[in-house]
């Protein structure tokens, strides 16, 4: 799995020309299940994010987290985070998950941050979507679970 965090002042979905997920300061987190992915692969995402200190503290150092300052994530389905573009000018998508494990993926990992009390927005998997978001900072993270 891969994820690219942004650090954001507020962040919004949009799908078909109505909101499907609005959230103020906190992550917009774009994730990518690749066709290997496990449950480990996922936890360890989840871990690493809730984790992630990349908030100001009084000093102005990034040292808090996402709980700290009571931040919220709005959560994309990416499948383009896994582009090979090794060769032409097309990008080949064939290290992508399948979409029906792709989104059970997805689709568990809102839950996981949810059950540990964050208050999550998210896209639709598979939809044509409009993110919009404020990146704060700017601040932008990337993880990838195979790189631990």
């Amino acid at each position: 799995m891969k994820a690219v965090i942004q650090r954001v002042t507020r962040g919004k979905v949009t799908i078909e020309g109505k909101v499907h997920g609005e959230i103020s300061r906190g992550f917009v987190v774009l994730l990518g299940v690749a066709k290997d992915d496990t449950k480990e692969d996922m936890d360890y995402l989840v871990k690493k994010i809730s984790g992630l200190r990349v908030f100001e503290d009084t000093e102005g150092k990034m040292n808090l987290g996402l709980k700290d300052v009571n931040g919220e994530l709005l959560i994309i389905s990416q499948f383009t985070l896994f582009a090979n573009t090794k060769k032409g000018n097309r990008p080949s998508f064939v290290d992508a998950g399948l979409p029906e494990p792709s989104k059970a993926f997805y689709l568990e990992f809102i839950q996981a941050f949810r059950s540990l009390g964050f208050n999550v927005g998210e896209g639709e998997f598979g939809a044509d979507m409009a993110v919009e978001l404020v990146n704060d900072g700017p601040v932008t993270i990337i993880i990838d679970s195979k790189n631990r």
